[in-house]
């Protein structure tokens, strides 16, 4: 399907700078620009791909400037990274708007159906559950009894979702996360063995959730597992029982939280950040890639970085010592030398 920069521009409320007509079928990085694609320039390092891209139509901010002469279509947009992604969503829409049950699904005679549903091959819905309208469940998808998906929401292939999980409106759920398996919860027994703790609590995905493929999310022992609104995760990601995490809140991948650890809005973790259970995370948190967290944060907005961590400042400070520990050793030894002599010659 061919769009014409016009077309492109009354979607993004933008204005042409060129050949209103020049059209595009497809998408590419704009150093990588080839006829009949678009483009964007959002990053000013790659400004000079501009004035050489073969791209037919790139978006650029309003701000944008030329120096020299630009052979493609422009579309100016107030923020071209924010545009693009807005179209990308469009297209991958046209790309994706599959409906229709197929008939090598299974779905349970008393499920709840809303319209214009898509369920593929082998995807398994159970006894109760609820599906909301215009929601898309891929191939070999589990979807266990009394679950509840709402609106528009997307599952990709391989997602399990076990009994009793509520899902919202327009989430994501990636290849082959599960949601609802068990709690790490085992009792030490007299005899050194472990009984397990039967985990009979839920997990709730609020609306706008987007979940990385392979990660899992385990129900709670009593209760819920809370995702909020808006939480991105990235993939391979960990969450425990009974864990709570805040609305738009982003966490990168390989990261593990331990159960019952709350954690607050709009909190920004990097990859395989660690932390303890029943911690309390405050809002506005950023922790670095690779911090492991074993006490609560509770100052809004704070910066963590280290295992075990330290404030931002704090630790790139004690970072600058830690570089200089050879050194710092030598002066020691040399140090011990001179006042051996010393001693020596008293």
């Amino acid at each position: 399907m061919e769009f014409t920069a016009q077309q492109i521009a009354s979607l993004l409320s933008g204005t042409v700078e060129g050949n209103p007509e020049a059209s595009v079928s497809n998408v590419s990085r704009i150093e990588e620009g080839s006829p009949g694609t678009l483009s964007f320039l959002a990053n000013p390092k790659y400004t000079p791909y501009i004035y050489e891209t073969l791209s037919s139509i790139v978006i650029v901010n309003n701000s944008f400037e030329a120096e020299k002469p630009v052979h493609a279509t422009l579309i100016r947009v107030p923020d071209a990274y924010s545009a693009f992604a807005q179209l990308l969503e469009i297209y991958q829409k046209f790309k994706s708007d599959k409906k229709g049950i197929s008939s090598l699904a299974f779905v349970a005679k008393d499920v709840n159906l809303g319209d214009d549903i898509y369920i593929g091959e082998f995807a398994f819905v159970g006894d109760r559950a609820s599906i909301g309208n215009r929601v898309k469940i891929y191939p070999q998808t589990y979807i266990g009894d009394d679950c509840v998906i709402g609106d528009d929401t997307i599952i990709f292939p391989g997602t399990k979702i076990y009994a009793g999980t509520r899902i919202g409106k327009q989430c994501v759920l990636h290849a082959g996360c599960v949601l609802g398996s068990d709690g790490f919860g085992f009792a030490p027994q007299s005899d050194n063995q472990y009984k397990k703790v039967p985990q009979t609590g839920i997990v709730i995905l609020e609306d706008y959730v987007e979940i990385g493929a392979n990660t899992t999310i385990d129900r709670a022992t009593l209760g819920s597992t809370i995702v909020r609104k808006g939480v991105k995760l990235d993939n391979l990601i960990q969450v425990a029982h009974n864990v709570e995490i805040g609305e738009n809140t982003v966490i990168a991948a390989q990261t593990g939280i331990s159960g019952s650890t709350k954690i607050g809005a709009n909190c920004m973790f990097g990859g395989q950040v660690g932390l303890a259970g029943h911690l309390t995370i405050a809002d506005g948190v950023k922790i670095a890639a690779q911090s492991g967290i074993g006490s609560s944060i509770k100052d809004q907005g704070s910066v963590m970085m280290g295992s075990p961590a330290l404030p931002f400042t704090d630790y790139k400070r004690i970072l600058v010592h830690f570089k200089r520990l050879d050194q710092m050793a030598n002066r020691i030894t040399e140090l011990e030398e001179k006042l051996n002599k010393i001693s020596d010659q008293a």
